[in-house]
């Protein structure tokens, strides 16, 4: 009976990478590519992102993609390295503006002294 459990749990460690997303530009990709590249979304989700796409251009940030009914912040966190708008991964695209916006703050604060 623990060998039964020991390997069933050795079994699933192993494919648990099979369920992982897989990269995708998400302006570019058809609904089928979306659906079989994340992770928690299928294929009426992914029908919905490229519909939203189609309606007001491409996604920008992990926000944007938040716009679509059913793309909640679970589905987004667990897909969010998967994710990519154009060429960049999601994390280094969503993740940038605040840098700048930080370091502009910085910089003005610095003037102010």
């Amino acid at each position: 009976m623990l060998r039964s459990l020991f390997a069933a749990a050795l079994a699933f460690a192993i494919a648990l990478p099979a369920f992982a997303a897989t990269p995708v530009n998400i302006n570019k990709a058809d609904a089928a590519t979306i659906a079989n590249s994340l992770d928690g979304v299928g294929e009426a989700k992914a029908k919905a992102i490229v519909a939203w796409r189609d309606a007001h251009g491409p996604f920008k940030t992990l926000d944007d993609l938040a716009q679509v009914k059913g793309m909640g912040p679970a589905t987004l966190k667990r897909n969010s390295e998967a994710i990519q708008f154009s060429g960049n991964a999601a994390g280094a695209s969503a993740k940038a503006p605040k840098a700048a916006k930080a370091k502009t703050k910085s910089k003005a604060a610095a003037g102010a002294k």
